[in-house]
């Protein structure tokens, strides 16, 4: 599984990189209602949901359908914007003022990707325009609580009151604690922007997309960036551009705005020092690799110490044929390494890979 953009005929100066304070502070308000998602966020987020107005606090609780389930398109307005080659403000005013920019229908249906209600990456039929998917999106949103229900109600009926409601409060989410970590993760961001860009400009795009994340390939022939994720999308940046925005707040996630009609996006984590997940069939062999019986009881043997296959035969009562086979499905997930040790081969089990199994695993699905 995967997202796709289609690059064919797209000039190198049409990709660019640039920060978002709009899609940063959207990542922060979702580091602050999912902080499970960002452990590495925790001292970050309890010491502004400490110092948060409660009042504020409870309009951000109303709110948070745009950033929780879904990180809602509603924070990366340029993308909307006709022509498909406008960049991200460099304050979040200016973004806001992109996000005017846009129209009814646009910012609608953007806001109720928490329904899941639209096809995503194809064109459709909006629900302001016709009344069974007016009534599927509602029946959706009561699904999730009444909270949900009513602010889909409001965007059904009245696009430009909710608008200026969400204006309202990023403004107020700004003064409260944004304009601060901004101030503190900007030149960080601007930094790797640079960098990327200069890689762009003497190293081509493949070295630019392979330095974004292991996640992401550019296959010049075919002219396809490709994202390995577990969701399957596809765009293509036609006679617009591409945008890659880092951020600093939204690690692990890697995500791709390939929304039908609007300029292709990569949201990337900026550089660190925790290792890349492994990719999503690398993932899948492992997990599949653990399910079977026989090679959970191997890798009991394998932790404790090293182990030639005749050994692991004896002990299993297997055939040495069997067990090699077994062995070979954990060596090709990259569960076990092997080492000669005079005329023996010994296999041991590579616990650095299996430890990471549970945060590669959760990695993997918020990728």
């Amino acid at each position: 599984m995967s997202v796709t953009i289609d690059i064919t005929g797209l000039p190198p100066e049409r990709v660019c990189v640039v920060p978002s304070p709009l899609a940063e502070l959207g990542m922060a308000l979702h580091a602050l209602s999912e902080p499970g998602h960002h452990p590495q966020l925790q001292g970050w987020a309890t010491a502004v949901s400490s110092r948060l107005d409660p009042c504020l606090a409870d309009r951000l609780c109303e709110a948070e359908f745009l950033w929780r389930t879904t990180f809602s398109d509603v924070f990366a307005p340029f993308a909307g914007i006709p022509g498909r080659r406008t960049l991200p403000g460099a304050t979040l005013a200016e973004e806001l003022d992109l996000l005017d920019k846009l129209t009814d229908e646009q910012f609608v249906n953007a806001a109720l990707e928490f329904s899941c209600q639209l096809r995503y990456d194809v064109q459709d039929v909006a629900p302001l325009d016709d009344p069974r998917l007016r009534r599927r999106a509602l029946e959706l949103a009561a699904a999730r609580g009444t909270v949900q229900e009513r602010i889909a109600r409001q965007l059904l009926d009245d696009p430009p009151a909710v608008r200026a409601w969400f204006r309202k409060l990023m403004l107020d989410c700004d003064e409260a604690f944004f304009a601060d970590t901004w101030a503190r993760i900007q030149p960080q961001l601007a930094a790797d922007a640079r960098h990327k860009t200069e890689l762009l400009r003497r190293k081509g795009l493949g070295e630019a997309m392979a330095s974004l994340s292991g996640a992401v390939s550019l296959d010049e022939e075919a002219g396809l960036v490709t994202v390995d994720k577990l969701v399957v999308g596809r765009t293509a940046t036609g006679d617009g551009g591409l945008v890659l925005v880092p951020t600093s707040l939204g690690r692990p996630h890697l995500m791709v705005l390939h929304r039908y009609g609007w300029q292709p996006s990569i949201t990337y984590p900026v550089s660190g020092s925790r290792p890349e997940a492994p990719s999503v069939e690398q993932l899948t062999r492992r997990l599949e690799a653990l399910a079977h019986p026989v090679r959970i009881r191997l890798c009991r043997h394998l932790a404790r110490a090293p182990y030639t296959t005749s050994e692991l035969a004896d002990a299993h009562g297997m055939s040495a044929p069997e067990i090699s086979r077994h062995l070979a499905v954990l060596k090709k997930a990259g569960l076990i390494t092997n080492y000669r040790r005079g005329r023996y081969v010994q296999h041991q089990l590579n616990l650095s890979a299996v430890s990471r199994l549970g945060s590669d695993f959760i990695e993997g699905v918020l990728r």
